[in-house]
């Protein structure tokens, strides 16, 4: 079965208040527009297609010829959005993801079980729902007296009834591909925004007989957008206590997981302690039984077996075996384009400050 995915990602972001596009915002030491890619490369027998708008050189230079693209010059809504991938997609068999770009929690086995789903249902459109304690500002789930899926209401488009269900749209759906862009263009912007919204389509879909799936997802978190400051700081938070616990659960020993910040891309092995405030970023590559931290910050550098570092900072360099860094140490070497190569290749300790 083909497999396809559209990331949607041409929104302004302006409750964001910033120059730098939305979902070029780091979460964890990475764009949130890359961790949702991660979540879908791996799944689709061809290069995601990413919608661009707003910020779209900004987009292609961090994500390259990874993906394919689509680009929405008026943001007219979500279905609108999709329909920019029709040169790419329309005539294209097999089942399409669709998720937008500002959502870095989503993960891989989630949308692989919402695919599972949806193909063992032989469903035109599945939505992934979540169960929400407070459901407002997302769209609901609005299904009939059997229980199916009759339609997402927006929440600026809901009734007072409709506003009191907790079941909620996390804007992730998987589509019948050749439905989805039959379907598209009977959509109407008959709503409070004046919008094409993609969530249409199930209720398209639906009235003309179709089967419309909805999936739960265990997490209601991986759904969650971010539109501030304040939610991008709770996403780093969630996502950073993911990270944490997989470490842990890898053999690594974490003594404050709050008071210790791990990027995504870091690497740390077995019986490795890390200590609180340490803050380990970019390509880090940290080898068995070492001890980092107190106050420890290791950005792109290689940490060789049982090396010590204590308050002090490493930047750039490859630490050797039983090496002791600090307290109060500088090691830097040049930041290069090491990472992805053999580790002798890797810059070489400058150390200020401190003992070796």
């Amino acid at each position: 079965m083909n497999i396809h995915a559209i990331v949607l990602a041409a929104g302004k972001g302006t409750r964001m208040k910033s120059s730098l596009y939305k979902v070029m915002h780091p979460v964890c030491g990475k764009p949130m527009i890359e961790h949702v890619v991660a979540a879908v490369e791996d799944l689709a027998f061809h290069k995601p297609v990413v919608v661009i708008g707003h910020g779209a050189e900004a987009v292609m230079h961090q994500l390259g010829d990874r993906v394919q693209y689509a680009h929405q010059q008026e943001q007219l809504g979500t279905a609108h959005a999709v329909w920019m991938c029709r040169e790419a997609l329309e005539n294209q068999d097999g089942m399409t993801i669709v998720l937008n770009g500002d959502t870095p929690l989503v993960q891989k086995e989630t949308l692989n079980q919402l695919l599972s789903y949806h193909q063992e249902r032989g469903a035109a459109a599945t939505v992934l729902t979540a169960i929400v304690d407070d459901p407002t500002g997302y769209g609901r789930i609005i299904r009939d007296e059997s229980g199916n899926v009759r339609r997402i209401v927006e929440e600026k488009d809901a009734t007072l009834g409709q506003k009191k269900v907790c079941e909620i749209s996390t804007g992730i759906f998987c589509f019948d591909n050749r439905k989805l862009f039959e379907t598209i263009p009977q959509v109407s912007n008959d709503n409070a925004q004046g919008e094409y919204y993609l969530p249409d389509v199930l209720a398209i879909l639906q009235e003309q007989g179709c089967l419309i799936g909805a999936y739960a997802a265990a997490n209601p978190d991986e759904g969650a957008g971010v539109n501030d400051r304040i939610q991008l700081a709770q996403m780093e938070n969630k996502l950073r206590k993911r990270i944490n616990e997989r470490h842990m659960k890898n053999g690594v020993t974490i003594i404050d997981p709050a008071a210790t910040y791990i990027e995504a891309d870091v690497v740390i092995g077995l019986d490795t302690v890390i200590y609180p405030g340490s803050y380990l970023s970019g390509r880090t590559r940290i080898a068995d039984g070492c001890a980092i931290g107190p106050n420890a910050h290791i950005l792109d550098s290689v940490i060789s077996s049982r090396v010590q570092v204590s308050s002090s900072t490493v930047v750039g360099s490859k630490v050797p075996m039983n090496t002791i860094v600090g307290p109060y140490a500088f090691v830097g070497g040049e930041v290069q384009e090491w990472q992805n190569s053999d580790d002798s290749q890797a810059p070489k300790a400058q150390m200020t400050g401190g003992r070796c």
